[in-house]
C-alpha cells in the first residue's frame, strides 16, 4: 500500500520529510499533517509492515529451531494384536510427552510456542488444531480430524482421549515439519490405542522411572516381555514404586547368553 501523491505533498518538500525507519514513524508523520484519510492509510500500511516483519521473524525462528531439533527418541512400543488369526506387527514410536521433552526447550530459545484447540461434538469426528506462535505475533495453524478410537475395552471418554492424544501428536509434528516417514506406526493400516491414555495404579513408578527401566533393558539387550514375566506385570508403568530399585539391580546383573 502507498500513500496518494496528493497526501504526500501535504508533508512538504522532500528535504523536510522525517527519516522513516519504522512503521510507527510513518503513522506519526501522517498524524502530524492532520489529514485523517492519510492517517488511516498510514496505519494500514504500518500494520502490513508489522505483519510482514512478524512473518519473517516466525520463518527465521522456525528454520533455526528445526535445525536444532534432534532425532526424537522412540520411547513406546505397541503390539498391533491378532487379526484374522495372524499376529500383527509390533512398532515403536515417540509419544507426545517425549516430543515435548525434546522440542520445548529448543522452541523456547527461539521465541516459539504451541497450543492445541480441541473440538469433539456429538456424532462428529474429533478435531484438533495445533497453533504454533512466535513472540513477534505471527502464528500458523495445522488441523487434523479423526473418528473416535472405538477399540475394545474403551469407554466413551477413553475413545475421545485416545484420539485427541493421537491427533495432538500428529498436528504438532506436521506443524513443525518433523518427518513422519520415520514413524513405524505409519505403516499400520489399523491404528491401535495410544498408550498415553493408560493410567497406572496408585503407587506405581513414575514415567521417568519407566523410561529408565526401558533404557536399561535396551542397553543390556534384554527382552521387555521376559522382564515383565519376571516382574509379574503386564506393563512397565504398573510396576510398584517400591520395586524400582530391585528392578534396576536385576537388570544390571543380567547377562545375555
Amino acid at each position: 500500500m502507498s500513500l496518494p501523491a496528493e497526501n504526500l505533498r501535504e508533508l512538504g518538500p522532500v528535504s523536510h520529510l522525517p527519516t522513516v525507519a519504522a512503521p510507527m514513524d510513518i503513522v506519526r508523520a501522517a498524524l502530524a499533517t492532520g489529514n485523517v484519510e492519510m492517517y488511516r492509510e498510514a496505519v494500514a500500511l504500518a500494520k502490513e509492515m508489522d505483519a510482514f516483519a512478524a512473518r519473517k521473524a516466525f520463518d527465521n525462528a522456525m528454520a533455526d529451531a528445526k535445525a536444532a531439533i534432534p532425532t526424537i527418541r522412540k520411547n513406546r512400543e505397541v503390539d498391533a494384536g491378532e487379526k484374522n488369526g495372524r499376529q500383527g506387527p509390533k512398532y515403536r514410536f515417540e509419544d507426545l510427552a517425549e516430543i515435548a521433552r525434546t522440542i520445548d526447550p529448543i522452541l523456547g530459545e527461539h521465541g516459539l510456542s504451541y497450543r492445541f484447540k480441541v473440538s469433539s461434538e456429538i456424532n462428529q469426528p474429533v478435531r484438533v488444531t495445533c497453533i504454533v506462535s512466535h513472540r513477534a505475533g505471527h502464528f500458523e495453524e495445522t488441523t487434523l480430524t479423526s473418528g473416535k478410537d472405538d477399540g475394545p475395552g474403551r469407554n466413551a471418554i477413553q475413545q475421545i482421549g485416545s484420539t485427541i492424544t493421537y491427533l495432538q501428536r500428529y498436528t504438532l509434528k506436521a506443524a513443525l515439519g518433523l518427518a513422519a516417514s520415520q514413524d513405524d506406526d505409519g505403516r499400520i493400516s489399523e491404528r491401535t490405542a495410544e498408550p498415553e491414555v493408560y493410567t497406572p495404579p496408585p503407587g506405581s513408578i513414575t514415567q521417568e522411572q519407566a523410561d529408565n527401566i526401558r533404557d536399561a533393558l535396551e542397553a543390556k539387550g534384554a527382552s521387555v516381555k521376559a522382564f515383565l514375566q519376571w516382574a509379574k506385570r503386564d506393563r512397565i508403568e504398573s510396576i510398584p514404586a517400591d520395586y524400582y530399585d530391585a528392578c534396576i539391580a536385576a537388570i544390571n546383573k543380567f547377562q545375555k547368553v
